[in-house]
């Protein structure tokens, strides 16, 4: 894929692997960026901070329906089309289930789920227009092994995975590539109430993700082969790691007793 002149929506793109995706994008020749945030403060800065792009702003929350509805509003006025969607906007929060609130259940499930497939539908007719175009989902380590205190979270992750698999084939008959990527644990604001070491840089995640997108690659997973290996080991053998969980529970609760970033 061609990325010069591409013209590419990415929603959460002022923070964490957003921006970073953002300065992978521009630096490999992308000049049109319509970016989706809730913070416009964190949305000015980018124009600052990349002055080779041409920025459409898009302050609103991917959880809002009608935040969505102006966001593709925009974009159709201001370009006429678009060429690569980039669902990147995502929420966490840890717990056990029955201590996580409802209005954060709903929260991850909203914006990491519901807003995604959303916006993904405003955005088909557009898409579906452009000669080479892409969709690219960023989903989670979680989305292939889930783990205690992340139910919630990886339920919605899962689901991204199996959304794009449904997309990439319904989509066939178009010129549309859909890509997955599968971040690790990533050193992002996203990441700051979570106690976890050795975590990937944003611009790791960025980079693979791009190059997966240029070499048409349909996942992307990150955590090498380590992490390859134990998403065939769930997918063959569940249980053993079940074993896995409960002999590090105590650890795993510790770690995430104050993650939350909604």
């Amino acid at each position: 894929m061609d990325l010069q002149k591409k013209k590419v929506l990415i929603t959460g793109g002022s923070v964490g692997i957003g921006k970073a995706l953002v300065a992978e994008l521009v630096r490999r020749g992308v000049r049109d960026l319509a970016v989706m945030g809730r913070r416009p403060e964190a949305l000015a800065a980018l124009a600052a901070e990349f002055p080779a792009a041409e920025f459409l702003l898009l302050p609103g929350d991917v959880g809002r329906v009608a935040d969505l509805d102006r966001a593709v509003a925009a974009v159709t006025e201001a370009w006429g089309g678009l060429d690569i969607l980039v669902n990147n906007a995502g929420v966490v929060s840890a717990g056990l289930l029955t201590e996580v609130s409802d209005e954060d259940v709903i929260g991850q499930i909203t914006i990491n789920l519901t807003g995604l497939i959303l916006l993904t539908k405003k955005c088909l007719p557009l898409l579906q227009q452009s000669p080479e175009g892409a969709i690219l989902n960023i989903s989670s380590g979680y989305g292939y092994i889930a783990m205690p205190f992340y139910s919630v979270y990886a339920a919605t992750k899962a689901a991204v995975g199996q959304f794009s698999d449904a997309m990439r084939r319904e989509l066939a008959q178009y010129p549309l590539h859909v890509l997955t990527v599968y971040p690790s644990a990533t050193d992002t604001d996203m990441m700051k109430t979570a106690v976890v070491r050795n975590m990937d840089s944003a611009q790791d995640v960025a980079r693979a993700a791009v190059e997966g997108l240029l070499k048409g690659e349909i996942n992307v997973i990150l955590g090498g082969p380590d992490r390859e290996a134990q998403i065939k080991l769930n997918f063959l053998e569940p249980r053993k790691i079940d074993e896995v969980a409960k002999a590090n529970f105590e650890a795993l609760r510790a770690r995430t007793q104050t993650h939350r970033s909604m």
